[in-house]
């Protein structure tokens, strides 16, 4: 097995941070220049110290290192015309400087091996999105559809808020959840049910029994992991599903404890917060059959944004909930597309970008007929 120390290969410095080399190497000129013409009970070698640290908040540890050597190089010029080289003063001033130089580029290895990490980190949790949350497609059948997904963990792209489509016989079915907690603790239940819906959703007969089997799904789970340690008992996903058939201007809904769907029409905004709610998938309080299956109109202007509580719950400065209906207004005239961008720029601007949960917005509108592929 190979243990042996191998040095980090450098990033690169990027065409914006070139011209920053120019502050520790005018640094190290001026304190050179200075500090020869100085009197000889002035001692501003060890100021040289300062290049290597300036380096070290742009430039990687090679870079960083030949700045440190510039810098100790410098102080023998230094101690040449100032007093000479031999004296204890100076040699124990250039040793310093080398100690330091050397531990500032250590810390520059250490920063850049951490960067890695994190950046494959990254690369993984991307992965990991793209298999568990496939990207919707922008046209499904006689719909448009456009998304957004915003987690709320640090350098991460994954958590706990979920939404997929698939085709029926004359239909299209929609699903958006949100399970309990957030991060990557969440993504194994995001997964089951994601996968139970692809599996399930075009064989059941309408929504409520599709509704039963996922929560069937999602307790079986729950069951499964009950002797693991975990607070199961505790864990919930609350889902919206929604039927949008292809020959006819209306939808279907059933709500399993999710946040109602908003209806963009004529400019207005209005939330369908009469639909009875069910509780969600996975608490085992609703007997069977007993989901209610809403109908609503849904013509060819009209837009559906659903959405999930982490964009409700968002606060500003001052702890006020985002204005999600408010907000929507002002585009309600746009493309889904425009308006999922125009709603996410707007919310992270709103939190600053701090949001304190995972957020996901679906927004679906019927294609003229001329313009829907076969």
């Amino acid at each position: 097995m190979d243990v042996r120390f191998r040095w980090p290969r450098e990033q690169g410095l990027g065409r914006r941070n070139w011209p920053l080399l120019l502050v520790p190497l005018t640094l190290i000129v001026l304190i050179t220049v200075v500090g020869i013409r100085s009197p000889a009970d002035v001692h501003l070698g060890p100021l040289l110290v300062i290049a290597p640290a300036v380096t070290l908040s742009f430039a990687g540890p090679r870079t960083t290192a030949a700045i440190g050597a510039l810098a100790v190089a410098a102080h023998v010029i230094i101690a040449v015309f100032h007093g000479g080289l031999t004296t204890s003063n100076h040699l124990a001033q250039i040793g310093g400087l080398a100690v330091l130089s050397a531990l500032i580029v250590l810390f520059a290895v250490v920063r850049e091996r951490h960067s890695r990490q994190l950046a494959r980190a990254q690369s993984v949790a991307e992965a990991a999105q793209q298999a568990l949350l496939r990207p919707l497609p922008d046209r499904i059948g006689p719909l448009r559809i456009a998304t957004v997904y915003l987690a709320a963990e640090d350098e991460t792209h994954i958590g706990g808020d979920l939404f997929t489509a698939t085709r029926t016989m004359g239909g299209t079915r929609i699903m958006i959840g949100d399970v309990r907690g957030k991060g990557l603790a969440a993504v194994g239940e995001a997964a089951l049910l994601l996968s139970a819906f692809r599996l399930v959703a075009a064989r059941c007969g309408n929504l409520a029994e599709l509704a039963e089997i996922l929560d069937q799904h999602v307790d079986r789970y729950l069951v499964d992991f009950a002797d693991s340690g975990d607070e199961t008992g505790e864990h919930f996903i609350t889902a919206l599903l929604l039927e949008i058939p292809d020959d006819e201007p209306l939808a279907r809904l059933t709500n399993c404890g999710h946040p109602p769907p908003l209806v963009l029409r004529d400019g207005r905004v209005t939330t369908l917060d009469e639909a009875e709610t069910a509780p969600p998938l996975g608490v085992q309080a609703t007997a069977a059959g007993a989901r209610t299956v809403w109908t609503i109109d849904f013509p060819g202007d009209d837009t559906l944004l659903l959405h999930t509580d982490g964009v409700t719950e968002a606060r500003n400065g001052d702890g006020t909930f985002y204005p999600l209906d408010e907000r929507a207004a002002r585009w309600a005239s746009s493309t889904p597309e425009a308006l999922v961008d125009h709603l996410r720029r707007d919310l992270l601007a709103y939190c600053r970008g701090r949001l304190g949960d995972d957020a996901a917005l679906l927004a679906v509108r019927r294609v003229d007929a001329q313009q829907a592929p076969p």
